[in-house]
C-alpha cells in the first residue's frame, strides 16, 4: 500500500481540510472510551469499519486498519494516547492514493449530563485531487456520517 507522509498534534489545526464534531452524549466518558477501544470499534458506524491489529494495552504506536465505503483502506498508527480521554492516528499507508496525509483524533471529556466526544478528521489531498471541490466535499460527507453514526449510538 501507498505510504502516507506523517501527522502530529498540529496538523489538526493547520490542515488544509479539516472537519472537526463536537458531540454532546448522554452517556459516561468511560462507555464512550469503552466504545473506541473495543476490538472493533466504530462498529456502530455505517460507512467504516476499523480494528485494531495492536496487542493489549494500548498506547503510543498502536497500531489499527481502518476501511471506509468499503474500498479505502488504511493503516494506522497511534502518535497521541492519554487513557481514557484522548487517542490521535495517523494513516500511515493507504491503499487508494487519495491522501498525502490524514490524521484522526478522538477526545473524551465530562460534560453535564454524560459527557463531549469531540472527533476530528484532518487530511491533505493528494496532489492530483487538491483543489477539487467535489473530493472535499465528498470526503467531508463521510465524517460527518460518522459522526451522525456516532451520535445516534451513543443517544438510544
Amino acid at each position: 500500500m501507498p505510504r502516507l507522509e506523517p501527522v502530529d498534534e498540529e496538523f489538526f489545526t493547520a490542515a488544509p481540510q479539516r472537519r472537526s464534531y463536537a458531540l454532546d452524549l448522554p452517556v459516561s466518558p468511560e462507555r464512550v472510551w469503552r466504545g473506541l477501544t473495543a476490538s472493533n470499534p466504530l462498529w456502530w458506524c455505517r460507512l467504516a469499519t476499523a480494528e485494531y491489529a495492536s496487542p493489549r494495552p494500548f498506547g503510543v504506536g498502536t497500531t489499527r486498519r481502518a476501511t471506509a465505503l468499503g474500498v479505502l483502506r488504511l493503516r494506522e498508527s497511534a502518535f497521541r494516547w492519554e487513557e481514557g480521554r484522548r487517542q490521535s492516528f495517523r494513516a500511515e499507508s493507504a491503499n487508494l492514493p487519495l491522501f498525502r496525509r490524514f490524521g484522526e483524533d478522538h477526545l473524551v471529556e465530562p460534560a453535564a449530563g454524560g459527557c463531549l466526544f469531540t472527533w476530528t478528521f484532518a487530511w491533505e489531498p493528494a496532489e492530483r485531487f487538491a483543489g477539487r471541490r467535489f473530493w472535499a466535499e465528498r470526503t467531508a460527507q463521510v465524517c460527518a456520517a460518522l459522526a451522525a453514526d456516532t451520535r445516534r449510538h451513543f443517544s438510544r
